[in-house]
């Protein structure tokens, strides 16, 4: 999809910068973990968005339109997506799609895990910055202090001579 060309191109645009991440992320939390459907929702989404609101201009509440919009594109997905039997199912698929989903959790787990630890490591590093300025202040305050000591005992000779 090429940038919008109608009248209502700057705001669509706007639109598009301001909703685009929460639509993904409305999107992928029905998806069941499904990222190719999530992306598929949220660009068909936001066609039919285009294509209506270059027309009509965008609504008074653009997300809640979107939000609509992707609900039933999922719900018409989902309705039409037919389960499994389960006797088409075998142990070893089951068994893999375990181990699949047990992979992912651990990797979501350990990805937290890392946002965790990054979160530590940038609240000492900043502690640790805090503290070097602080020690910087306290060395220009003891030579301005030893300069000053200086400039006195300068006087004080000048003084007695």
């Amino acid at each position: 999809m090429g940038p919008p060309t109608g009248g209502h191109d700057e705001r669509i645009m706007a639109v598009y910068r301001d909703t685009i991440a929460g639509l993904y992320r409305y999107v992928s939390s029905h998806c069941g973990g499904d990222r190719a459907l999530a992306e598929d929702v949220t660009q068909e989404t936001w066609l039919r968005a285009v294509r209506d609101w270059r027309a009509k201009g965008p609504p008074d509440e653009p997300m809640a339109w979107l939000v609509t919009v992707a609900r039933n594109l999922l719900t018409s997905y989902y309705r039409r997506r037919r389960p499994a039997s389960i006797d088409a199912v075998s142990a070893a698929d089951v068994l893999a799609a375990a181990v699949q989903a047990d992979r992912a959790q651990r990797e979501l787990l350990l990805g937290r895990a890392r946002v965790e630890e990054l979160r530590r490591l940038v609240s000492v590093g900043t502690a640790f910055q805090l503290d070097l300025k602080k020690a910087e202040v306290e060395v220009l305050e003891r030579e301005l202090e030893l300069r000053q000591i200086t400039q006195e005992l300068q006087t004080l000779a000048a003084v007695k001579r």
